[in-house]
């Protein structure tokens, strides 16, 4: 494609990375990524892809800005109390940058309607803050064969991964490393247990980190890995994450082939 004049000034630090250039640039004006969430890990998110220049932006998520959320969800203001989370982000977004599109879906994702919303994007970004979004997410990218970048956070801790299992062995799939929910009230909410404002703005700039790496194709991604984060106590760490041949989903001898469980 042909760059205008403001387009080379504006991603000028992103054409003169040699892994990037014109071609991933470009890749990046083409891309359509579907944010799931507008709260912590999706303001970042959120921010940071509109700053790149991702084409077209999806963002779903069925709240209203409230102020508690205010101490980590950088994208939206005192201005925008009250008002849907996905139109207070769009027009931050939309301030941010006019070389994206936004595409704002005011609902909660659901068996039903996520395999037809999953389906016009290329990537996801989970940042719901659910284990049932989360295990929704996973089944529904699976099925409709798209790359998953996948973030939670929690008091002072945050891990990252991508999961690609519809590409086959060796990627695995969110239910590979966690095979189901935990039971109901073991692990706490953001809202019970508290959480770092900083900590949310630096996972989900991680975790666009690798959104942007998998739409350039540059870099060694997260599939296979769990990247964990202790900030408490600075101290992160990777561990393996392989293909579970006895997955129910993405395993040898798959028991679910649909959403109807969710």
């Amino acid at each position: 494609m042909d760059f205008t004049d403001t387009q080379l000034h504006r991603y000028s630090r992103h054409i003169i990375l040699p892994e990037v250039g014109g071609i991933g640039q470009e890749a990046l004006l083409r891309a359509r990524v579907l944010v799931v969430g507008a709260g912590g890990l999706g303001a970042p998110l959120l921010l940071y892809l509109a700053a790149a220049g991702v084409g077209t932006i999806g963002v779903i998520d069925d709240d209203t800005v409230d102020l508690s959320n205010l101490q980590r969800q950088v994208i939206h203001d005192e201005s925008s109390l009250g008002v849907p989370k996905v139109e207070s982000a769009a027009a931050r977004i939309r301030a941010l940058n006019p070389d994206v599109a936004v595409k704002v879906h005011k609902a909660r994702l659901t068996k039903d309607n996520a395999l037809d919303l999953i389906g016009r994007y290329d990537i996801v970004a989970d940042g719901s803050d659910n284990f049932a979004t989360r295990f929704l997410l996973n089944d529904a990218c699976y099925f409709a064969k798209k790359t998953l970048v996948s973030a939670a956070i929690l008091r002072f801790d945050g891990q990252v991964s991508t999961f690609k299992a519809h590409l086959g062995d060796p990627h695995p799939c969110y239910r590979c490393l966690f095979p189901e929910p935990p039971p109901r009230g073991l692990v706490p909410s953001c809202s019970e247990g508290g959480v770092l404002g900083a900590l949310a703005g630096f996972v989900g700039s991680l975790q666009t980190t690798e959104v942007l790496k998998e739409i350039m194709g540059i870099g060694e991604g997260l599939s296979g890995s769990l990247m964990m984060l202790d900030t408490l106590h600075a101290s992160f760490q990777r561990i393996t994450v392989r293909r579970d041949p006895d997955c129910p989903l993405c395993g040898t001898h798959p028991t679910i082939h649909d959403l109807s469980a969710h």
